[in-house]
């Protein structure tokens, strides 16, 4: 922690933490942890037979009393955010912040940002083959790959935190950013479950694992880094 305090913006062009990426760093590894855990748990509930019934049933109450209910602004604010979460957007973008941060020199930052997608992407792919769950039957949108997790949702989470994470330095600014990735998270989320495209544990689970894997990341790269000092 007193490590922490004197690496300010003056001291940050000669530190090998030239960006503090996590203030409170035991705050953050509590956070991570519940992350995982409830990631976790989740991951194992559908992968029971008899605890997947359940939320499978669920699920469909949830899908039943939502998906019929359809408002223009919201169902075009959902496909935006569809477009937003989507590979064509989110690894444009990856490449261009990785870019930044290698141009500027931040080291730090561009190694958390680059840890977050390694984890978070091969997920993807691997938990939607091992779990192989149904989409629901109909939808707004056409998806061909697994519902369990949500890949935007993972994808969002991931982003939207970590671009909070690199580009801003902590403090009561950044708190206001934090919030503001947390519901763009939710938002991509319900989004999903909105246009059909997911259940709610789907996205559930994708949120968890995507803020896990962005925390996670800015957490291990932090403490490498401080390490040296």
């Amino acid at each position: 922690m007193q490590v922490e305090r004197r690496l300010d913006s003056t001291a940050s062009e000669r530190h090998p933490l030239e960006h503090v990426l996590l203030e409170n760093h035991r705050w953050a590894e509590r956070v991570a942890v519940t992350l995982w855990i409830v990631a976790g748990l989740l991951f194992v509930a559908i992968a029971i037979p008899s605890s997947r019934a359940a939320l499978d049933a669920f699920d469909k109450w949830v899908y039943d009393l939502t998906y019929p209910f359809k408002w223009g602004p919201l169902t075009g604010l959902s496909y935006a955010m569809a477009f937003l979460g989507s590979a064509v957007f989110v690894w444009p973008l990856r490449l261009v912040v990785a870019g930044v941060l290698y141009a500027k020199k931040r080291r730090a930052a561009l190694s958390a940002w680059v840890l977050a997608i390694i984890v978070s992407e091969p997920l993807i792919g691997l938990l939607k083959a091992a779990y192989g769950r149904a989409r629901p039957p109909v939808a707004l949108v056409h998806e061909v790959t697994g519902a369990f997790p949500s890949g935007h949702a993972v994808a969002g989470s991931v982003v939207a935190i970590s671009l909070v994470i690199v580009l801003v330095h902590p403090g009561p600014a950044r708190r206001n950013l934090e919030i503001a990735a947390a519901v763009f998270a939710l938002l991509m989320a319900c989004s999903r479950v909105y246009l059909g495209a997911h259940w709610l544990t789907d996205v559930f689970g994708g949120v968890a694992l995507g803020a896990a894997c962005a925390i996670g990341a800015a957490i291990v790269v932090q403490r490498y880094a401080t390490r040296s000092l």
